[in-house]
């Protein structure tokens, strides 16, 4: 390894959950986070596509647990952080990325449906922030980032429950980091727009959304496209590459911050 390919390993000696990290954003976090060094735990309900991602991160020369979890279930996320201490060491770094989305207007929403929504996009994130955390403050170290959205920033329409677990997010991401700031801990939220990934343009076909938003289903993704100044989706890795600065040692003054990432979309 030449110095310019060591400088850039600076996680070594740091072990790393990503939740969410069978595709999109989640996957290019967790490859990233290994090219820079840090051993990587990776966690989703597909445990197909988290071997392919494992794959690509021990490609980098550094460890790798995989294991298929439903971040809905505490006690299932418990046993993961377990398990990661067990097979790497206690995680230093903790990214929620997992999240679903579901088109729902409030008239016709169903208590069961926003209950999943919210559990899986935010009670998630604090219960596994929590089981991170003793250790964290053990070390006097610490990297915690929430992966919210611009639509934690601003109502979504027929998309309440995901804009209101986002807006969750970035509370939760502030009120910890202000509990932490002494402790050698960050915690901040990333807030994407439109990104090229799965999820995103499942959203933008599923034929309610379109009947709902008066958008013809043909055009959404065009659309959407145009929608934002850049004209352009997001690529996983570019929220990979802000998410990997924020948990460096560069970013060690950065905490509490909602960070969008959304080529314009939105200025607030």
């Amino acid at each position: 390894m030449n110095g310019s390919e060591a400088s850039k390993r600076n996680l070594e000696g740091h072990s790393a959950i990503v939740t969410g990290a069978s595709r999109g954003i989640g996957a290019a976090t967790a490859i990233m986070l290994a090219a820079q060094g840090a051993d990587v735990a990776i966690a989703a309900r597909d445990m197909q596509c988290l071997d392919r991602v494992k794959k690509q991160i021990e490609a980098s020369s550094v460890r790798c647990f995989a294991s298929s979890v439903d971040v809905f279930r505490p006690e299932e996320l418990e046993r993961f952080v377990q398990a990661v201490g067990e097979n790497l060491y206690p995680a230093d770094i903790l990214i929620n990325n997992a999240g679903i989305y579901k088109t729902e207007s409030i008239a016709e929403h169903s208590l069961e449906s926003w209950r999943s929504l919210m559990d899986t996009n935010l009670t998630s994130a604090m219960w596994a922030s929590k089981l991170v955390l003793s250790d964290m403050m053990k070390r006097g170290w610490g990297r915690i980032v929430n992966i919210s959205s611009i639509s934690g920033k601003m109502g979504e329409a027929y998309g309440a429950a995901y804009s209101a677990s986002k807006f969750g997010m970035v509370g939760l991401t502030q009120s910890l980091a202000l509990e932490t700031a002494r402790l050698g801990i960050t915690v901040n939220a990333v807030c994407p727009g439109w990104v090229e990934t799965d999820m995103s343009l499942t959203q933008l076909n599923d034929e309610e959304w379109c009947k709902l938003n008066e958008i013809p289903r043909e055009e959404s993704v065009e659309i959407a496209r145009l929608s934002v100044p850049q004209q352009r989706f997001i690529q996983p890795e570019e929220v990979a590459a802000l998410v990997c600065f924020l948990v460096s040692e560069q970013a060690r003054s950065i905490t509490g911050q909602a960070i969008n990432i959304c080529g314009g979309l939105t200025l607030h």
